[in-house]
């Protein structure tokens, strides 16, 4: 939509439900970057663990902006305005099964340093206290040379350039 709300779509490429979601790269003071690490067995990702951005899905009516704002209230207890995610840096799409649900993802990634805060889960939802197993701040380096799977596939090549605001005009495409 042209003022950036994004709503379900019916029926994604191959005819599942679209979930949009608004996804935050956020880097702390030590050029570090905060994933949460997912265990979700019926998941599509081998071995069902996976290590992710915070973020979420769009409601029905709201902005990316918005949603990314929300999300990363919710899920780190870091309350950030919308007008600050005004830049999608990644985006990438594909199917994929969480909690039980098969659709089409639709992911849009902002970038965003925050510094000198404690995470502060209080505000998981069911879903979120279910399947995050814990989390972590990662270094480009140890990011680069892990064996873990990573979600969006590409990041550690994109993050050195995110951390020297480096921030791409328009956004890449990763995975």
């Amino acid at each position: 939509m042209a003022d950036g709300t994004r709503a379900q779509t019916p029926a994604g490429e191959v005819g599942l439900p679209v979930r949009h979601t608004a996804r935050i790269i956020l880097a702390d003071g030590h050029d570090r970057i905060l994933l949460f690490h997912f265990v979700d067995p019926e998941s599509l990702t081998p071995g069902g663990a996976w290590w992710g951005t915070p973020g979420g899905g769009v409601d029905e009516g709201e902005s990316l902006p918005q949603a990314a704002a929300r999300e990363l209230f919710e899920e780190t207890g870091l309350r950030v305005p919308a007008e600050r995610f005004d830049r999608i840096i990644a985006v990438n799409s594909g199917v994929a099964r969480f909690a039980g649900l098969e659709r089409w993802f639709e992911n849009h990634y902002y970038f965003l340093r925050a510094e000198g805060f404690e995470l502060n889960p209080s505000g998981w939802e069911e879903v979120e206290r279910g399947l995050i197993a814990g989390h972590r701040w990662w270094a480009a380096g140890e990011l680069a040379a892990t064996d873990a799977i990573i979600h969006p596939p590409g990041l550690a090549r994109l993050l050195p350039d995110l951390l020297a605001g480096r921030l791409p005009a328009e956004p890449v495409a990763v995975g």
